[in-house]
């Protein structure tokens, strides 16, 4: 599904070059669940911007279900981004003033769909991250928790083929990050396939796959049984 083939990404700052990638060479299969880890300044966040199609890369390739990116347009691209891709981010970006439900339909709107249909769906989605109680709630009246639910809900409104998640738990407290990352367990088993991006082994742990970035460059690429509690902290 995923296909990178020397991939870099390069940002000149004055007379220096700065790499923040290094010739990346990964495959993710549909239906994986993977972490791509490491610490601040690494090159992880540079690399789920690539895989997203929210950057573009300085050199090498990349395939998305079979289909090199560097080629498309960007109407093509922004059709990959609202309808092969559900991110999911930290800091939750929801639109403060209106409910869950109308945040989860908000991409569905983008895409043309009628209003009955776009509802149905909403709801659907609402139902999978089991938060159908307060779908009419806005973002200020839910908990970071319930807030995160709702970002997940819009992300899977499409049915994309790729979960991304930036550091899904980092401004929820440990209890709530549990059970955001069993509910992305849950999303697995039923199918989905998931990149979470993270600094913390603890949620590196849930993944199948942890694929370790340091300097740039792939560390490491193992293949675990997922644990929620302990990582072998020398795959970093």
């Amino acid at each position: 599904m995923i296909e990178t083939r020397d991939l870099w990404k390069t940002y000149v700052m004055g007379d220096e070059e700065i790499h923040a990638l290094r010739g990346v060479s990964i495959s993710i299969e549909r239906g994986e669940y993977v972490a791509i880890m490491g610490p601040s300044g690494s090159g992880k966040s540079t690399l789920m911007n690539l895989i997203g199609c929210l950057d573009t890369p300085s050199k090498g390739t990349y395939l998305l279900n079979g289909k090199e990116v560097s080629l498309m347009n960007d109407n093509e691209l922004a059709r990959i981004r609202n309808e092969e891709i559900g991110f999911v981010f930290q800091t939750f970006n929801l639109l403060p003033r209106a409910s869950a439900l109308h945040n989860v339909e908000l991409p569905l709107v983008y895409a043309g769909m009628s209003k009955t249909a776009r509802l149905e769906q909403a709801k659907a989605a609402i139902e999978k991250v089991e938060l159908t109680h307060r779908m009419t709630h806005k973002p200020n009246e839910l908990s970071g928790g319930q807030r995160q639910r709702v970002a997940i809900a819009r992300a899977l409104v499409n049915n994309p083929s790729i979960l991304l998640a930036d550091e899904p738990t980092g401004n929820l407290d440990s209890k709530t990050g549990v059970e955001i990352m069993a509910l992305f367990a849950r999303l697995h088993e039923a199918g989905n396939t998931i990149i979470v991006v993270t600094h913390e082994a603890d949620i590196a742990a849930y993944a199948h796959r942890v694929i370790a970035i340091r300097d740039g460059e792939v560390a490491k690429d193992i293949r675990q049984e997922p644990h929620a509690h302990v990582v072998n902290a020398s795959m970093i």
